[in-house]
């Protein structure tokens, strides 16, 4: 394998500092497939408890605790400039956010305005230390275009966390913001496409040439696809408080702006995927392949909902919008990328603990049996594809949850599986 020109490896924190937010991630995950499994209400609208409680503990307890895990090792690594202590802010940011997403989830489901008081305390502080501690990184850090999404995708995280502690505080019953509304949206837009959109991209152009073995990003659509995704998003959090008919053309121009930005990345990876100068069959290749199908189909739903208004006011679309943008694209890439990140942790801090020879550790692809993240790569795409037909058919969420904690448990069982080689080779974690 071939590291890319500019990386600093010699920057990189000790292996147990992203390993933590990694190893906690699939218990979320299996958290959410058990509320699929013993609470039907969870697909049955958007709005229900449950429903919200399964959105949190997908895009919170999976989603961003994998990813400020990533960030945590990316940052030294890509942007060359160490994060301001590094130990005290994973332990701060993992504690917080693992309580404060319980406690979040604990508040939908028990309509429990002191749940939601711990949830908005945690991860307000968590995500606040972490969010300083990594501004500090990037604003010393040299510019590219991986950095720039960086800083867009962290700007991004602050407006989310800010008007998530605004509604939680709505819920509380403490204090209700003005243009509740235009918050929520808000919320969701900036949590989705600003926050995990513009990560996966950033990461992306750093990530699939590096493990995947492909040529890299065109330099101009890598210049200026984050950005112009970041400004979209703004013209569509600000659209609604403008005078009508200007604010319903503005959502309509901001919509169909990040829906080409979508399609753009989608196809673009795939075509750099179908020229892979490496052939051989490659797990997180499939499940980035799923991801971006995802994202299409999700246009593609957007597409229809332009033209059928029965169709864009019922209940399904934003389930389905959901189901395609949150488990096909978010939480397919997500995995595809831990089935990269860990293995290759795993063998670059054996290397650099034991000065070992080839052959007297691991490779990465020894970490982790191929036919085991194979299995747990079907397994995630037929709970999807279930969790797609059931938000037509409610019957169908049971199996759907069943399949998707299965999916889980295995997840979590091959990530620790490559942990206990790393220790059984005498790899150290601090």
């Amino acid at each position: 394998m071939s590291l890319q020109a500019g990386l600093s490896f010699e920057q990189a924190p000790p292996f147990s500092l992203p390993l933590r937010f990694f190893l906690t991630a699939p218990l979320f995950l299996l958290a959410a497939a058990g509320l699929i499994t013993l609470s039907p209400e969870a697909l049955a609208s958007r709005w229900t408890p449950q429903a919200l409680a399964l959105t949190h503990a997908l895009t919170l307890g999976f989603l961003a605790m994998t990813m400020l895990g990533a960030l945590l090792q990316m940052l030294p690594v890509v942007a060359g400039v160490p994060l301001p202590a590094p130990r005290l802010v994973a332990w701060l940011s993992h504690v917080a956010l693992t309580l404060g997403s319980v406690a979040l989830m604990s508040g939908f489901l028990m309509a429990a305005p002191a749940a939601f008081g711990v949830g908005i305390v945690l991860l307000g502080s968590g995500l606040a230390v972490f969010l300083a501690a990594a501004a500090i990184s990037l604003t010393r850090a040299a510019t590219s275009a991986t950095v720039n999404g960086m800083r867009l995708a962290l700007i991004s995280l602050g407006i989310t966390v800010a008007l998530g502690v605004a509604l939680a505080l709505l819920r509380a019953g403490w204090w209700a913001p003005p243009a509740v509304d235009a918050v929520m949206s808000a919320h969701v837009s900036f949590g989705l496409l600003g926050w995990v959109l513009l990560l996966v991209i950033s990461v992306a152009y750093q990530v699939v040439p590096m493990f995947q073995i492909t040529p890299p990003y065109p330099p101009r659509l890598s210049r200026w696809l984050t950005g112009a995704a970041f400004a979209l998003l703004l013209l569509h959090a600000v659209a609604p408080l403008l005078p009508e008919p200007i604010a319903t053309a503005a959502i309509l121009l901001a919509e169909s702006g990040l829906a080409a930005v979508i399609l753009i990345f989608a196809l673009v990876t795939l075509r750099l995927q179908s020229r892979r100068r490496r052939k051989l069959p490659d797990v997180t290749l499939d499940f980035w392949r799923a991801g971006m199908a995802s994202l299409i189909a999700s246009v593609a739903v957007w597409i229809v909902a332009q033209f059928s208004p029965a169709w864009a006011n019922s209940h399904a679309y934003p389930l389905l919008q959901g189901v395609l943008f949150i488990g096909g694209f978010a939480v397919s890439v997500v995995s595809g990328m831990l089935y990269k990140i860990i293995p290759f942790l795993a063998w670059f801090h054996l290397q650099a603990q034991l000065q070992a020879r080839a052959g007297s550790i691991p490779t990465m692809r020894d970490m982790i049996a191929a036919h085991r993240a194979r299995m747990q790569l079907r397994l995630h795409l037929g709970s999807l594809a279930l969790l797609v037909g059931a938000t037509w058919w409610p019957q169908l969420a049971g199996v759907a949850g069943s399949v998707l904690a299965l999916s889980a448990l295995l997840l979590g069982w091959n990530l620790l599986s490559a942990t206990r080689r790393f220790a059984q080779h005498g790899g150290r974690f601090s």
